[in-house]
């Protein structure tokens, strides 16, 4: 199957960039990759209407400018395109992370294999290392533990490598959902719940931590489902959103009883850890 590859410029990008992706998933879009200075989106080539997609209100909205590029991407052509641009990654000198064609290296502490598809997880993107980088500090042996929007799997799967059980991980697109299951059997965690949907799925559950790598629009109609759904003392962690994002990302949590522990920043990215009050 060919792809379609949009690359978006979007100005401003807050919050319009996390508006366009809402509505580009309800036109086909699978897969979205963004960046500091724009978005690039995803979707099967027979699903691809370009009348549809500026017909989209937020394509003819003053408030935002947003201009668009597309190019085919082969499907015999991509695992070759991910293995020329698709490097391993070392986080914190303790969780290496590597595709198939990447060699093994034991001698760092954590090892995950991730099939490189088109899901996003894949740690090279500054929200994925962060929330890496908190989990690899937390102690989870025992606990139980959700990861919300889980695009590969690779929370999940590290949090299990860790000792966390049970583990579940959620995600309503389809392509991550598969990519999850294949990358959850690749690395021998197969005790890890993966299931298709969104934050309804929660409901009657409880955590002891839940991640949750997604979009500050998201987050931010979700924080109460997670706090809810947050053992006594449990905590959270999110990402998915930009430093000048976070005062909201704040209130809303304290909003639903959560208490603000601490946050990181890569690249103006951000990951913060909150707790249930």
């Amino acid at each position: 199957m060919n792809y379609i590859e949009i690359k978006f410029s979007i100005q401003p990008q807050t919050p319009f960039q996390d508006i366009l992706i809402a509505q580009l998933a309800e036109i086909g879009f699978e897969s979205f990759e963004e960046s500091k200075n724009g978005l690039l989106a995803y979707i099967q080539e027979p699903l691809f209407n370009e009348k549809e997609l500026n017909n989209l209100s937020l394509l003819n909205n003053d408030l935002v400018k947003i201009k668009y590029s597309t190019k085919q991407i082969q499907d015999q052509n991509w695992n070759a395109l991910w293995e020329s641009n698709y490097d391993s990654v070392l986080i914190d000198n303790r969780c290496y992370i590597r595709a198939p064609f990447h060699p093994t290296k034991p001698e760092f502490e954590f090892e995950i294999l991730i099939e490189p598809q088109m899901s996003f997880g894949t740690a090279h993107h500054e929200t994925t290392s962060n929330m890496i980088s908190l989990l690899l500090k937390e102690d989870v042996k025992g606990k139980s533990f959700l990861d919300m929007g889980c695009g590969t799997g690779v929370l999940a799967i590290l949090a299990h490598k860790k000792g966390a059980s049970p583990v579940c991980a959620i995600d309503n697109d389809e392509w991550a959902y598969r990519n999850s299951i294949d990358n959850v059997a690749k690395n021998n965690t197969n005790n890890i719940k993966v299931q298709m949907g969104d934050a309804t799925l929660l409901v009657g559950k409880t955590y002891d931590l839940i991640f949750a790598n997604i979009n500050k629009n998201i987050l931010l109609a979700d924080m109460e489902i997670y706090s809810k759904n947050l053992n006594k003392n449990g905590k959270l962690f999110v990402s998915g959103f930009y430093l000048n994002d976070l005062v909201d990302i704040q209130n809303k949590a304290k909003q639903c009883g959560l208490l603000y522990i601490t946050h990181i920043v890569k690249n103006e990215w951000v990951a913060a850890n909150f707790t249930k009050i």
